[in-house]
């Protein structure tokens, strides 16, 4: 009996609908069938709820901010409106200020830029590159990847003690791995930080499209995320939070938006006085699509209710972590263990198989697209396949011949919008392949791994 008709009389709420869920797509083993998107981790797809509502709104485009004109008011209004949705979703408090850029990369870039002179900023090393690499102009410290929730508390707490000198300190961490999928002891670790006089930034970007992230309950200063992944077409992120160090700092891009007041000096030069809210780091015509899409993707998961969203999650994880027990040579990587907590991100490499053939007979027999690579997290992901720091991997198909051993591995991701065929299609894609091997041969091209079509099937 498989995981699904075991689980058949539970009470789940049916995928949320997406673009793209009718798209077919050609196999190399001849004929089509539909795509099954299985890498929600990169980009989920666009909720069809979101895009209808952008296409209501777009026959209304205008200019916001400033424009006489009645859709550069509409505009300007759809865009604010848009804040408050967002600063409600992520249960904003008073004074905290929620400002649109273009993604989670953006966000912590933007952050890194008003920390203080002297502020140390802490990141562990299993950090996606997003929240790992920013801090170019920080005192950062690196922290050894933990291995339970408890030991990631306990190595902040010794590290934050142990800060020469005392002053101000910045700890970013994730919500939930884009490796392995596993949930962060985030509202702990923002106690342990601000008991030691730190501040805390939150990647949701894995966490916001599967959980609930309450800004207040979690006590954190900031968070960011992107559209991208929370069902929105690409270009939009958040990062929302505390209001000071953004208001001190000066603008993260110069320009109109963010200026107040700007004026000529006598002798050359001009004096600018820059917005307190958050315009002052939204210079230029904002990407106003982008965040009505944002806005209206917080709404429709809103709607559909994280209870019922995270149970159908969960029946999916299950069924994905059921079906890879079965295949020996499979191994799931993970940090906390197999019974830690996680969303729909599980990362796995597979014995006698390069990781990059893996994923592209996935896709050119199955029509199954996944991941393979170090996923923009190196350090995370070399510690977890027990390699060397230093050693030489990169994202994409290494030059090695299929079946060679890989510095990479697989990742499949779903969520709201995932059905079950998807997944079960993956599970049994999974125990052929390794049972009876590809039916094709494959070839590396451009840093991947295709297939070879000038080659007979096997």
């Amino acid at each position: 009996m498989s995981v699904f008709t075991a689980a058949a009389d539970q009470s789940l709420c049916a995928p949320l609908p997406v673009l793209g869920k009718d798209v077919t797509v050609p196999l190399v083993t001849g004929g089509e069938v539909t795509y099954a998107a299985l890498d929600y981790a990169a980009s989920a797809p666009a909720l069809q709820r979101v895009w209808d509502d952008v296409a209501a709104y777009a026959p209304y485009y205008g200019s916001v901010h400033r424009g006489a004109g009645y859709l550069s008011q509409l505009s300007t209004d759809l865009f604010e409106n848009s804040r408050a949705t967002v600063a409600e979703f992520l249960g904003c408090r008073a004074g905290d200020q929620v400002i649109f850029t273009r993604s989670t990369t953006d966000s912590l870039n933007l952050l890194a830029a008003v920390v203080p002179a002297d502020c140390q900023v802490f990141v562990y090393e299993t950090e996606h590159h997003a929240s790992l690499l920013p801090w170019r102009d920080a005192r950062v410290t690196y922290l050894n990847a933990p291995r339970t929730p408890a030991q990631a508390v306990e190595t902040l707490e010794r590290a934050l003690a142990d800060r020469e000198p005392y002053g101000p300190a910045l700890v970013c961490v994730t919500g939930a791995s884009n490796v392995t999928g596993e949930l962060w002891p985030v509202k702990e670790l923002a106690a342990a930080a601000h008991a030691h006089g730190a501040r805390i930034v939150l990647d949701a970007a894995q966490l916001a499209p599967h959980h609930p992230v309450d800004i207040a309950e979690l006590d954190v200063d900031w968070v960011a995320f992107s559209g991208h992944k929370l069902y929105a077409p690409f270009g939009s992120g958040v990062l929302a939070g505390r209001a000071d160090w953004l208001q001190e700092a000066e603008p993260y891009l110069a320009g109109g938006g963010a200026s107040r007041k700007v004026a000529r000096r006598t002798e050359g030069g001009v004096d600018v006085e820059w917005h307190s809210t958050a315009a002052r780091h939204e210079a230029g015509s904002p990407n106003v699509i982008g965040v009505y899409s944002i806005a209206s993707a917080c709404k429709a998961l809103t709607e559909a209710g994280f209870d019922n969203l995270v149970a159908r999650e969960q029946y999916l994880v299950d069924a994905v972590r059921t079906g890879l027990a079965e295949v020996p040579e499979v191994k799931v990587l993970s940090l906390f263990g197999d019974d830690a907590p996680r969303v729909g991100v599980i990362s796995f490499v597979v014995e006698g198989w390069n990781s990059s053939h893996f994923a592209a007979a996935l896709s050119a027999e199955y029509g199954i697209g996944v991941r393979d690579g170090l996923f923009c997290a190196h350090p995370l992901v070399r510690t977890l396949l027990g390699s060397d720091p230093q050693e030489v991997g990169e994202c994409g198909a290494p030059e090695a011949e299929p079946g060679e051993r890989s510095l990479n591995a697989i990742r499949v991701s779903f969520g709201a919008g995932t059905p079950d065929e998807h997944i079960e299609r993956f599970v049994r894609a999974v125990k052929e392949l390794v049972r009876e091997g590809a039916q094709w041969k494959y070839r590396t091209e451009d840093g991947r791994c295709v297939p070879d079509r000038g080659a007979a099937q096997l």
